[in-house]
């Protein structure tokens, strides 16, 4: 039994009934592998994630019933991972956004000492990806990123290739499993460019384990379609944009203000390495949107840097999405696969106080 990442609470078991099938006997969901990853019999596929993800243990066990040499790194290091691509001709990897960042971080003369010519796919899911983050990988290694959408829970999940990407920017695809519903508060469709919440129809079953309550809260009036509590919209094709989670979401002054496009935006900082962008108290408005940053340079972290990073969002988006303050910190709280701990920062914030938000 798989658990949830707990980056919005406490870990949830996953529990879905056993298939009807011998232990010898693959699974339809290796088909399914295949067709979206590319994945094939005498690849080589490098796993640079911790093996007790559903995502990294998934398709450990995929290269290995192809048959395939399977690389499993001992932790993710950017110039480390470039060096094992090009020892053992690596031609498949799943990957986090975050890995590409510090990819791209890496000097333009180490990144072109290492000959990444055998990659045929990488695949890469489990958070958003700022769109400059995966164009850049995409100018860097060609059109051989994809990407899916989905959760351990399995209860949906969409699929878009690199072509798809470049004519839909910022998408994280089309449904390949289960049918989307985008769904107000009211459990209404909403129309194409609208944000709702995401719900799944059709695809896998599961339960919370020993949580009837949790699972129930997730289910729809007649239990045929299920909610992680993701917030998004789809164009006018299908084709899927994220907007955030909906427990990220920062109520301010009434206005609901979604981090992840602050978020994105000040990733692309070059002074940034790492960013989490939350709600912390704030006696008027009940919430106020902070930015927690990890600098490149922990050095230049200074009352100066901290205006600089807020007027380089005021000049880009809508002032109320701005942070009104800036912290600096070593190190931002993420897991082993490149889920940022919200949870944790937030708590800290707002220790001694109640929070309005789930």
């Amino acid at each position: 039994m798989l658990y949830s990442s707990g980056t919005t609470g406490q870990p949830k078991g996953v529990l879905r009934e056993l298939p009807d099938a011998a232990p010898s006997d693959p699974l339809p969901v290796m088909d399914f592998v295949r067709a979206m990853f590319g994945f094939r019999a005498g690849m080589t596929y490098l796993n640079p994630a911790p093996l007790y993800h559903a995502a990294p243990q998934a398709s450990v066990a995929a290269s290995l019933r192809l048959g395939s040499t399977t690389v499993v790194m001992d932790g993710f290091d950017a110039e480390q991972w470039l060096a094992l691509v090009e020892r053992y001709r690596v031609t498949h990897c799943q990957m986090v956004p975050v890995m590409f960042s510090r990819l791209l971080r890496l000097p333009e003369a180490v990144r072109a000492r290492y000959d990444t010519s055998s990659l045929e796919c990488i695949v890469h899911a489990a958070a958003p990806c700022p769109e400059h983050v995966k164009r850049g990988m995409i100018d860097w290694l060609g059109p051989i990123i994809t990407e899916y959408y989905g959760a351990t829970e399995g209860h949906g999940a969409t699929f878009c290739d690199t072509a798809q990407w470049l004519a839909h920017p910022g998408t994280v695809g089309r449904p390949v499993l289960g049918e989307l519903l985008i769904l107000d508060e009211h459990g209404n469709q909403c129309p194409a460019g609208v944000d709702g919440e995401l719900w799944f129809r059709g695809a896998t079953a599961f339960q919370y384990f020993q949580e009837p309550d949790l699972t129930a809260s997730g289910r729809s009036a007649d239990g045929s379609a299920s909610t992680v509590g993701d917030v998004g919209h789809v164009d006018a094709e299908g084709y899927l944009y994220l907007t955030d989670r909906k427990t990220y979401v920062i109520i301010s002054g009434g206005v609901n203000i979604y981090p992840q496009e602050t978020e994105n935006l000040l990733s692309a900082h070059p002074s940034v390495l790492d960013v989490a962008v939350i709600g912390v108290p704030n006696e008027d408005l009940g919430e106020e949107v902070k930015a927690v940053v990890q600098l490149a340079d922990p050095a230049a972290a200074s009352p100066e840097l901290a205006q600089e990073l807020i007027g380089y969002c005021r000049d880009r988006i809508a002032h109320f999405k701005c942070p009104r303050t800036v912290d600096f910190v070593p190190e931002l709280p993420r897991s082993a696969t490149g889920k940022l701990y919200k949870r944790v920062l937030r708590d800290a914030y707002w220790a001694g106080h109640k929070t309005p938000i789930v």
